[in-house]
């Protein structure tokens, strides 16, 4: 530890500010130097540390509100992930606006990836505004903010006078070429064949998981556990590090007053309810059941307010004591009598349906239904240049899959207002891109832009993992040559003191009362994707194990449901997609293509009504609704481009006369010069005695010079004449 004190020759030495004495902190990890240096900088925030690794640097924040914000029923934590464009060194944004605008989808994910690590770890009954921002200072272009930030939220929140059970600790491991890595660069991280985020914290001297974010390219359940056990020495040092940093300048936690109990009103409402609720909770049928819960619930409010009328309170707190009950009764039952909510039997997954190609005019179709939960996933397929660029302050790039995740208030019975989507909808999409992309054929074999939408149109449960099955088959229903389809499952977990209980496939009471959601997405060879968040304090490694094992069971049993409805990609794309064709011109010839101020380019697109992207590589995509326009385009740029040869006969207009010769227009944008000694077998004198401006002619390449210059020679004049 460096402790560096500033000058304290001030004839004001009571006013020297606290952010005048910065402390450091060093921690090697796997070869790369995490510094952590307090300078206070935050200094009305209730905690705010710097967390550094090589030049990429951030400043955590953690603030609480004075007072409980009245009226809730759960404790209000906003996360909030703010990449600035400064960090990186750029100016980014349109002509006229370069603030920073609304998120990229990245740093929506990564507040999230924060924000679900280290809400377990709050007292929930807590009911004042706590907010963690972390800000990304400076990026080195190696060291991945997401990560640091994590560490730096913990931090921040350690150190303040916050009421919070941390630290957390966060490493990334990445496998490339059959090697593990702890904390990579990115150069290291590309192509990858693994990339797992695990989140930890020490219970005792055993570091238990809270939360895993990761991809794979199909990847095996042996690879995600040997990458966890790789991580638990680096995240015990991290959380080590921490708790020493925070003994030295962490603040007294502050004494919240949380709400009292109330036994004498619980008693009143056991009395009403523990008659009802087993017929209530435990049945099929998912609506039925909301229904005879709100049944309850109505029934509590009516008594609560008939005898307590001057005490509004107790109503928000006969509501939560009600859903506590349920809890517990849900818990007991899996776990004394492996009984659950539905009936099922704790491996057993849903009922499985597929449906594909029913929606006229879209390019590919299907919904895919558990139980309840039903996936409508619709393919879109574009141009190359349909893709979406994305602008961040840590990359720039053309992505061409999109995956869209969207979430009707009607899918769950309810009536709200639609609006854009939330930070939800945009996790469970870019969950599901990343369990597809792996799947997907090159821009090369495959040269179209991608998006699905997946409207979740009912909801029972893990409507991600049902988004990726939907997705998959899609995709085949389109004709995209996919490798495989792909599918996932959510696996759950009731646990008390002594004993746990795993369920495969957990519905909405699961989800809600459960103690974790641990979706494990991919094919029938390996792992594409996976995300774990618990409710709580962390989970161990026999968990994590049977986790993965039942979920490859019942991926495979949903694959094999699914491969009854399409197991292959259709061989033709639908008549209602675009038709691209993709060729390779000489890049110097770019420019002949596009003329001068894009003239002749614009006049083939306006001429056959076709779209054209160019690379720089001169890699060339035609695109267009109708063949007939694509075939006279692509010949079009190819009779501009090619090089013509010595014999070659051509039929083409007369474009220029001069007194020595006429020029002809052999292809698109090439001339050559017919002399006027070769016009004919004999001795002409003028050369509008055989040839005119406009005329059609038939003539032979005789020669081509050094500067590429053509030489022809006239076979027949091809227009009539009166």
């Amino acid at each position: 530890m460096n402790v560096n004190a500033a000058n304290c020759n001030s004839p004001y030495p009571h006013f020297i500010r606290r952010f005048e004495i910065s402390m450091k902190f060093n921690l090697d990890v796997d070869g790369k130097t995490i510094e952590v240096e307090d300078k206070n900088m935050a200094e009305q925030a209730n905690g705010n540390i710097l967390v550094r690794c090589g030049d990429t640097l951030v400043l955590a924040t953690a603030t609480m509100s004075r007072k409980d914000r009245e009226g809730l029923d759960f404790f209000p934590l906003t996360v909030e992930y703010e990449e600035k464009y400064y960090a990186a060194g750029k100016i980014k944004g349109s002509r006229f606006i370069k603030r920073e605008n609304k998120p990229t989808d990245e740093a929506i994910c990564n507040g999230r990836i924060i924000d679900r690590t280290i809400r377990p770890r709050f007292d929930q009954r807590i009911k004042r505004d706590v907010q963690v921002v972390n800000t990304v200072l400076s990026w080195d272009g190696q060291n991945d903010p997401d990560v640091l930030s994590m560490i730096a939220s913990s931090l921040a929140l350690s150190i303040s006078d916050i009421p919070w059970n941390g630290p957390i600790s966060a490493v990334r491991v990445v496998k490339k070429d059959d090697k593990f890595i702890i904390n990579p660069d990115y150069d290291k991280r590309e192509d990858a064949e693994l990339d797992i985020v695990f989140a930890g914290v020490l219970e005792g001297s055993k570091v238990m998981i809270n939360m895993i974010e990761g991809q794979g390219k199909e990847i095996s359940e042996e690879d995600a556990i040997k990458a966890l056990d790789l991580a638990k020495k680096p995240l015990k040092s991290i959380i080590t590090f921490q708790q020493e940093i925070a003994k030295k300048i962490g603040k007294e936690k502050t004494e919240i007053k949380l709400p009292e109990e109330q036994p004498e009103l619980e008693k009143e409402i056991l009395n009403i309810v523990s008659s009802k609720l087993d017929k209530a909770v435990f049945q099929k049928d998912k609506t039925k059941r909301s229904q005879d819960i709100g049944i309850l619930e109505d029934e509590i409010v009516d008594f609560v307010k008939e005898k307590y009328p001057e005490e509004g309170d107790k109503v928000k707190y006969a509501i939560n004591f009600l859903d506590q009950v349920i809890n517990d009764l849900i818990h007991e039952s899996a776990l004394k009598h492996n009984k659950r909510a539905d009936g099922r039997k704790m491996d057993e997954v849903r009922k499985i349906t597929c449906e594909t190609g029913f929606i006229p005019r879209t390019h590919g179709s299907a919904l895919f239904s558990r139980g309840k939960t039903k996936a409508l996933s619709i393919l879109t397929l574009g141009a190359p240049g349909d893709y979406q660029l994305i602008e961040g302050m840590e990359l720039e790039e053309k992505k061409r899959y999109m995956h869209h995740y969207n979430f009707p208030p009607y899918s769950v019975g309810e009536v709200r207002p639609m609006r854009g989507p939330g930070r939800r909808e945009i996790g469970h999409g870019m969950l599901a891109e990343k369990a597809i992309q792996p799947l997907l054929p090159s821009s090369e074999k495959f040269p179209y832009t991608i998006r699905v939408v997946s409207e979740l149109i009912s909801s029972n449960g893990s409507t991600s993992m049902a988004s990726v099955s939907g997705s998959s088959l899609a995709l085949m229903d389109a004709g995209v040559p996919i490798s495989g389809l792909a599918t996932g499952i959510a696996i759950g977990l009731m646990q008390d003191k002594d004993n746990y209980k795993i369920l495969t496939d957990i519905q909405g009471p699961e989800d809600h009362h459960g103690d974790m959601d641990f979706k494990v997405a991919g094919t029938k060879k390996g792992i594409t994707a996976i995300q774990l968040d618990i409710k709580i304090d962390g989970i161990n490694d026999e968990i994590i194990k049977e986790a993965f094992t039942r979920a490859k069971k019942a991926r495979l049993e949903i694959l094999g449901v699914m491969e009854k409805t399409i197991s292959k990609p259709r061989e033709k794309l639908s008549q209602y997609a675009p038709q691209i064709e993709s060729f390779q011109i000489n890049p110097e010839k770019i420019g002949e293509v596009i003329g001068p101020g894009g003239k002749k380019i614009n006049e083939i697109i306006d001429s056959t009504g076709v779209e054209i992207d160019i690379e720089d590589s001169g890699q060339v995509f035609v695109v267009s609704d109708k063949k007939e326009g694509l075939d006279k385009a692509v010949q079009w740029i190819k009779d501009i481009v090619r090089e013509v040869e010595v014999g070659e006969k051509f039929t083409g207009t007369v474009k220029r006369i001069l007194n020595f010769g006429a020029f002809v227009e052999v292809l698109p944008g090439q001339e050559g010069l017919v002399h006027i000694s070769k016009l004919a077998n004999r001795r002409v004198e003028k050369v509008e005695d055989i040839v005119k401006m406009g005329d059609t002619v038939v003539v032979e390449v005789i020669g081509i010079d050094q500067q590429g210059r053509i030489d022809l020679r006239l076979i027949e004049n091809k227009t009539n004449r009166r």
